[in-house]
Formats: C-alpha cells, sequence, structure tokens
C-alpha cells in the first residue's frame, strides 16, 4: 500500500514559500530568481520538444503569477537548479484530484532527480492536500518519462488521441496515467 508519513521537517515554510525534502532533492517554491536557470533548461533541444513555447521568459512570468498551478524549483544536493514539477489541483468535490507535470535538465537524465521529485510531490499531494488520485500525461512516445512514472506507481490509464500540437504542425498521442492511495507501486 502506497502510503507516507510526512514528519514535520520534511515540510518548511520560509516567507510563505514551500520547501519540501525529497530523499536526494529538495523542491522549493518557484520564484522570479529561477528565471534565468530555468529558461536555460527549456531552452535545451530535449525539453523544448516537450515543453514548447515562443517567448520563454515571459511565460515563465506569466506562470509565475498564475494561482490554479504550483510551481516547484527542483534542487540538486549541491542546491543547483536541475528542473520544475508543478501540480493542479481540480477542487469540485465530485472529481477532486490533481495532475502534476515536470521538467529535467537533460545534462541530469537518468540520475534519480525526477524519480525522487515525483516521489516527494506525490507524497505531498496524498498526505498533506488529501488527494485520493493524481494524474500525469506524458507524450505516448515518451518511454522513459513513461517508465519512471510507472515505477512509482502511476498505471495508464488510455492514450489521449492527437493530444498536443507538434512543432510544425501535427498531433501527438498523449498517455494519461493515473495513481490512487490504494496502488501499491511494487505491484
Amino acid at each position: 500500500m502506497l502510503r507516507f508519513r510526512w514528519p514535520r521537517e520534511i515540510i518548511t515554510t520560509v516567507n510563505q514559500n514551500v520547501e519540501l525534502h525529497g530523499r536526494r532533492v529538495l523542491l522549493r517554491s518557484t520564484r522570479l530568481e529561477d528565471r534565468d536557470a530555468l529558461v536555460a533548461i527549456r531552452s535545451t533541444d530535449e525539453v523544448r520538444r516537450r515543453w514548447r513555447g515562443e517567448d520563454l521568459e515571459a511565460e515563465f512570468d506569466a506562470d509565475l503569477g498564475d494561482e490554479d498551478a504550483h510551481r516547484f524549483t527542483i534542487l540538486d544536493p549541491s542546491g543547483r537548479v536541475v528542473g520544475m514539477v508543478q501540480y493542479g489541483e481540480e477542487d469540485d468535490p465530485d472529481y477532486r484530484h490533481a495532475s502534476i507535470d515536470i521538467y529535467i535538465d537533460p545534462r541530469v537524465h537518468r540520475q534519480g532527480h525526477a524519480t525522487d521529485a515525483i516521489r516527494t510531490i506525490v507524497e505531498y499531494l496524498f498526505e498533506v492536500r488529501q488527494h485520493h488520485r493524481l494524474t500525469i500525461d506524458p507524450a505516448a512516445d515518451n518511454e522513459a518519462a513513461i517508465a519512471c512514472y510507472a515505477k512509482l506507481g502511476f498505471k495508464p490509464v488510455g492514450v489521449m488521441r492527437s493530444y498536443e500540437a507538434r512543432e510544425g504542425g501535427g498531433w501527438s498521442d498523449g498517455l494519461l496515467m493515473d495513481m490512487l492511495t490504494s496502488d501499491d507501486p511494487t505491484n
């Protein structure tokens, strides 16, 4: 059974900014001073293929003011910015759940940063925000992301056909995955 216990020291609040302490990463509320590092990561070919945009600085500024999405900058053990994870919440009590998105600097791919960031935000959303269901929707051809999420207990729900516009035209499929508090990631 996927159940988490959150000692008080795992979540800290500094000037109304939340910090979530993972096993290897620190997630802290995204701030204006994170712009250059996060825009540089989003500008890499690997990330830009999945997280497109025209004016990334302007998008960052607009996103920072969006109260419907909760963004956390991902810091490695040395304090270097290595990505961003965000969640949004559906608060209608009949459909309450949270959705997650993430991007990681390609220089640290396959080093456990994404896994730890997702694990940490999942624990927070289940235990602190009291969600019973979480969703994540990688591109259907993003095998590394799908494997990472499945390792943590997310299960495929179905393919969303022609889900996302492709750079240069056309559409790509997405894979909707979800996790319930009752899911066991070892199955």
